[in-house]
């Protein structure tokens, strides 16, 4: 085999093994971003969803008793995970109630991970990303 088409095969090989590598970096582990030990409970209306991999995020905008409203980032596992828990991308239309409990973020900001999701018609679920730690699980059904 020619020099050439030797450095091609590296190149070739290289670019195809660095598209895998990169979404591995974007995804994280629980106990990285969230803190099991600041449970929360928010009650609002969706804002937006994104329907996506490696996790699924909805926007809930939350209103406090002065009627400031604050849009909080919630994570939800993978949309393949959430279709096999009975979830579907169209139970999230713009303006649905919602209530979620999960973990605030680490950083203080307004963000969470869900581990549960109740829509106003009554339907409960479970939505928490597989890496979650089972206590954390636990402690919010």
């Amino acid at each position: 085999m020619s020099h050439a088409k030797q450095s091609l095969g590296l190149v070739a090989l290289a670019l195809a093994l660095g598209a895998p590598l990169s979404d591995a970096r974007a995804h994280h582990a629980f106990s990285a971003e969230f803190d099991i030990a600041q449970p929360v409970e928010l009650k609002g209306t969706v804002a937006k969803l994104e329907w996506t991999n490696p996790h699924s995020w909805i926007y809930v905008d939350v209103m406090d008793a002065s009627g400031a409203v604050t849009t909080w980032a919630v994570e939800f596992g993978s949309p393949y995970a959430l279709l096999r828990k009975g979830l579907r991308k169209t139970d999230f239309p713009l303006g649905v109630e919602v209530s979620v409990k999960g973990y605030r973020a680490r950083s203080g900001k307004p963000i969470a991970n869900a581990s549960n999701v109740a829509l106003a018609d009554g339907r409960g679920f479970y939505t928490a990303a597989e890496d979650v730690p089972a206590t954390a699980a636990a402690t919010q059904e």
